[in-house]
């Protein structure tokens, strides 16, 4: 499981540049699940097959993660760019890049102006992204054009590591966790419930990919797979976000206060269920922040009963994230309970 953590979260997949993600899950689960097929968005929908007469269940992780894109290359070389998905400028400065090119990667650093010629003024505000330009050390634009386009994907250079405690760091993890997630129960999964476990496109831009795919399957229950912020750490109250790394899974009850995902009665009650008659220690969150995909799920058709799964995740959104590997396998445990309980 960490094998597949480690190759989903180093590779590249910014919203609507998910081929990367998408082909490591397909090659995972070819062996494992009935039917494959990538649809029109670029969602990719695998399927395990259950018994007639019993229900059919989505599994919806999203492949995306937040990036940058190139907009714009100035005189000298210098690369402007803009924001995919919800990213706080100030995580961005001095962070080294991949620039995704049809030709391969080409590194870069996000430049700054160094503390010595800042001026106290400068130095106590927060640097806006429309300031910052990415050095990819070419000596003028007509050298950084044979090397890079306009619309090319970019994405934070972070390394996978693991440490103390079963914890581990690496980008992308909101939302390559769900992935891992999602491929390791379509991989064991021996139940009677028709599962559909769908890799879906552009959710930090919209929940796109959610509200195509759960269209086309229409199933009859669905759990959004993803994180949740983990708020053990310095400078976050409790109240604020009390879910914990290494703490189990964290059934949603509401996120968006509302405004995204009000879970299903009977969605929860079956996971609290599953998570006690497993003997999984779970957490619950009401959040006021933001949502998932279940958010697009539950209001396709006619409306479908969903809600969401996650694993506490310190930093999301940000160019390295911690996850308990712990937290993860329980994850997998809890639904694979819940599905043979269908």
């Amino acid at each position: 499981m960490k094998d597949l953590l480690k190759k989903l979260s180093e590779a590249c997949g910014i919203s609507g540049f998910e081929g990367n993600i998408r082909e490591i899950l397909k090659d995972e689960l070819k062996d494992h699940v009935d039917e494959m097929e990538t649809d029109t968005m670029g969602n990719l929908i695998t399927t395990h097959k259950g018994k007639e007469g019993k229900p059919s269940v989505m599994l919806a992780s999203h492949m995306d993660e937040i990036g940058l894109m190139v907009s714009y290359i100035d005189d000298n070389g210098f690369i402007k760019f803009v924001k995919i998905g919800g990213i706080n400028d100030q995580m961005l400065l001095n962070q080294k890049v991949f620039i995704q090119t049809e030709d391969g990667e080409v590194p870069g650093v996000i430049g700054s102006k160094p503390p010595h010629i800042t001026s106290a003024s400068e130095a106590k505000k927060i640097v806006p992204y429309t300031d910052m330009f990415i050095d990819i050390g070419a000596k003028d634009k007509e050298q950084a054009e044979e090397l890079v386009s306009i619309g090319d994907a970019i994405v934070f250079h972070t390394e996978f590591e693991e440490y103390l405690n079963d914890l581990v760091m690496g980008k992308a993890l909101d939302n390559r966790v769900g992935c891992t997630v999602m491929a390791e129960v379509m991989k064991q999964t021996d139940c009677d419930a028709t599962v559909y476990g769908v890799g879906t496109v552009q959710e930090e831009v919209g929940l796109k990919g959610a509200k195509t795919s759960a269209f086309k399957l229409n199933p009859d229950l669905a759990i959004a797979l993803d994180t949740t912020i983990a708020g053990d750490h310095p400078g976050v109250k409790p109240e604020n976000a009390p879910a914990k790394a290494g703490e189990g899974p964290v059934i949603v009850f509401a996120d968006a206060s509302g405004r995204g995902l009000l879970s299903h009665p009977m969605m929860k009650k079956l996971l609290i269920e599953a998570a006690e008659a497993a003997d999984i220690d779970y957490q619950v969150e009401v959040g006021d922040g933001g949502t998932t995909d279940a958010t697009a799920i539950h209001l396709t058709r006619e409306g479908i009963p969903t809600t969401t799964l996650s694993v506490a995740t310190r930093y999301i959104h940000t160019p390295v994230s911690v996850v308990s590997v712990k937290d993860i396998e329980d994850t997998v445990k809890l639904i694979l309970e819940f599905l043979k309980r269908l």
